[in-house]
């Protein structure tokens, strides 16, 4: 048996919300847990909850659904719903599972939950199973212990490596890097750091703290850092 997942309806036609509404209670993994009729009111809901899936408009007053991609940096994954196909490339940027064109259609929905599961059963397997990452170092290709690595700084196209035992300068962006990194160990905290969540020793509000080292928080990353620590 799956696990449930929440999900949440971000819309601005109440059409749209009365079939995926009816689609999500046929499916027992899924819990609908917000339902929101503009941008603002999902990032608002967003800040203040941890959600799996996200149901997506475009086309929306005030702040559009891509627009929506691009300010939640840690957004749920996300299936983009809309009558128009022309966005369907640039989408798959921002780690969309799936694009449904209205209207939607049961089976069609199914095969987006399918996918997502999917993503989900990957994720947790990549999880799992790294320990370690490959990196190019002056020309060099090496492999830096994940439970070693305290934290990474951007500088440039290349990223410092700081681990217990010395620093490296390592030929990859921030970006790439935490693609690479489990989501269960590590996590963003500004446009230009990712720690290691158990390497962190004390955590203000603007800042914490990892081997005397004060490392900015971001705005845009306290709420993840907040909810990851709870766990």
């Amino acid at each position: 048996m799956r696990e449930t997942k929440k999900c949440i309806i971000v819309d601005d036609e109440p059409a749209a919300h009365y079939v995926l509404a009816n689609y999500i209670k046929q499916n027992p993994q899924l819990e609908l847990v917000f339902q929101g009729y503009n941008g603002i009111e999902a990032m608002n809901y967003l800040r203040e909850n941890t959600v799996d899936l996200m149901f997506l408009d475009i086309n929306m007053p005030e702040i559009s659904g891509m627009e929506l991609l691009k300010i939640i940096p840690n957004h749920p994954k996300t299936v983009l719903t809309t009558a128009y196909s022309e966005f369907a490339l640039e989408s798959y940027d921002y780690g969309v599972i799936d694009y449904l064109l209205k209207p939607i259609y049961f089976p069609r929905f199914l095969k987006a939950i399918d996918r997502f599961f999917a993503s989900e059963a990957t994720k947790v397997k990549i999880e799992e199973e790294v320990n370690t990452i490959s990196v190019k170092v002056d020309g060099y290709v090496m492999d830096i212990e994940l439970d070693q690595l305290l934290y990474a700084q951007s500088f440039g196209n290349y990223v410092k490596l700081h681990t217990l035992k010395r620093t490296y300068l390592a030929s990859i962006t921030t970006t790439e890097l935490e693609k690479c990194l489990p989501e269960k160990n590590f996590v963003r905290i500004h446009k230009s750091y990712i720690v290691a969540l158990d390497k962190i020793d004390l955590t203000e509000k603007d800042f914490l703290v990892i081997k005397n080292e004060k490392l900015p928080i971001g705005i845009t990353y306290k709420r993840e850092l907040t909810d990851r620590l709870k766990k």
